[in-house]
């Protein structure tokens, strides 16, 4: 049976996860490094929240579990999984991966409140953008304050995408 190898990526909103999940990605495919990414933001998006799953945490679970299937099936085993709060979900995405994970890193992206503020108010442009803000500075001081031991910390601000995918990479040791 084989072991899969699991890389998760969180941080606040404006930290950069997707961006630099991407940029994992595309060196990795300049190594030839099989792998396969799920950007977590997609997996429980649905309105209403299922009946007696109001977090949404039960259908991120069939739905991560549905589309790693398909990529084991494949021969796949190493995940890069990015979402908020995914170091905090580990278990759950372990469960979805069919508990079979030899390896997880988990990387928590940081950025200072400037940078934070300054990458939003860029993608933002509704009138949603102060309670953006002030939810993605709720979640960073959470995340920090409940990241699992091991969890490797990187700073964002003022770094090029490439030295922080490097960075990520440099952990995961792929």
């Amino acid at each position: 049976m084989t072991a899969y190898e699991l890389l998760l990526i969180s941080g606040g909103s404006g930290v950069g996860k997707t961006t630099v999940a991407w940029e994992v990605s595309s060196a990795l495919q300049e190594k030839s490094t099989a792998h396969c990414l799920i950007e977590g933001d997609y997996m429980d998006q649905i309105h209403p929240a299922p009946a007696g799953d109001p977090h949404r945490t039960a259908i991120t679970e069939r739905n991560i579990a549905a589309v790693w299937s398909n990529y084991a099936a494949l021969g796949h085993h190493r995940l890069l999984y990015t979402n908020t709060v995914s170091i905090l979900e580990e278990p759950m995405i372990r469960r979805a991966m069919g508990g079979r994970t030899s390896r997880v890193t988990c990387v928590l992206l940081t950025a200072e409140e400037a940078t934070v503020r300054q990458r939003l108010a860029q993608r933002e442009i509704g009138s949603q953008l102060p309670a953006h803000i002030e939810r993605s500075l709720k979640k960073a001081r959470r995340l920090d304050e409940a990241a699992p031991p091991g969890t490797v910390r990187i700073p964002t601000d003022g770094r090029s995408v490439q030295d922080i995918a490097t960075r990520v990479l440099e952990a995961a040791g792929w």
